[in-house]
């Protein structure tokens, strides 16, 4: 799979999020933005909305903009990944 793949990116924000939550600590958003992940705005929302719309992480607003279809995203200091999210990262470590 291609380094922008779609599971690639949601299995690294994923990780992340599963990491801060074992070490207790808050994520660091600059970590897991587009531009660190090296993927575009549009693209990263699309992966951060499906992941809540799954449930594989919760602590997300979705904003609804005026001349937009998508709803925009707004991460929220509880943002964490989910029992589900676990349970997908250990059924997809490959």
């Amino acid at each position: 799979m291609a380094k922008d793949d779609y599971f690639v990116i949601a299995y690294r924000i994923m990780a992340y999020l599963y990491a801060c939550l074992k070490a207790g600590e808050q994520p660091n958003f600059n970590i897991i933005r587009a531009d660190a992940l090296d993927i575009s705005k549009n693209y990263w929302e699309y992966i951060i909305r499906h992941l809540y719309e799954d449930g594989y992480v919760e602590g997300i607003s979705l904003i609804h903009m005026v001349g937009r279809s998508a709803a925009g995203i707004k991460l929220n200091a509880d943002f964490m990944i989910t029992p589900k999210g676990i349970d997908f990262l250990l059924s997809n470590s490959a």
